[in-house]
């Protein structure tokens, strides 16, 4: 058990990865637990820069620009937001590694031990303590983008691409223990609320 854990909430789009992290903020305001959270790319101001560029519609950059500017985005996060709070709050991170060798590797083809390397030199041998994996249909992945108001660069790939990330983040989980699989098409939004909270609850300590 820790008493300020890391917790990393990952999933491609529509699959329920903010509900499921408003689930756990929710649940640490209950309890009265001090908490930072921050989203990748983006957390502190200059990654929210780097966030507007990477997401932005009108962006044409390649594959390997967009790896850069994403571990950008950690390098400054790591230094500035997790080094100051590890241990001291929980720490809740939309999107991290996973994310990278899910949309770059497995997405975009980029090399993975090029990904593993540059990471590490970036964060260390620094690990989340919690992985909480959304997943979503691609049925349902249609309908939900067809739904949003706003639709960002990411919101824009084709169909394909979203399956190749959701496999790879799939081919992670299996290989990792510290993985929790939510499944947004099998259970109603109250019970992954139960089993998320039940998850806290086993590794927060009060």
């Amino acid at each position: 058990m820790f008493k300020h854990p890391v917790i990393v909430f990952e999933g491609v789009e529509t699959s329920g990865k903010t509900t499921n992290l408003n689930i756990v903020k929710n649940y640490l305001k209950k309890k009265n637990i001090k908490y930072v959270d921050f989203r990748e790319p983006g957390g502190t101001p200059f990654s929210e820069k780097l966030r507007k560029l990477l997401l932005n519609k009108k962006t044409r950059t390649n594959a390997k620009t967009d790896l850069l500017l994403m571990l950008a985005s950690r390098s400054e996060n790591f230094n500035n937001l997790i080094k100051k709070n590890y241990r001291k709050k929980v720490i809740l991170i939309d999107r991290f590694s996973d994310s990278t060798i899910a949309y770059q590797h497995f997405g975009m083809n980029l090399n993975l031990n090029l990904i593993h390397h540059m990471n590490k030199f970036i964060i260390g041998n620094f690990k989340p303590d919690l992985t909480i994996l959304s997943l979503v249909s691609t049925i349902n992945l249609k309908k939900r983008l067809l739904n949003r108001k706003k639709l960002d660069r990411y919101d824009n790939f084709n169909f394909k691409f979203y399956k190749k990330v959701q496999i790879g983040f799939n081919k992670l989980a299996n290989k990792k223990k510290n993985y929790l699989i939510i499944d947004s098409n099998k259970n109603s939004i109250e019970k992954n609320k139960i089993i998320i909270i039940k998850k806290l609850e086993n590794i927060i300590q009060i």
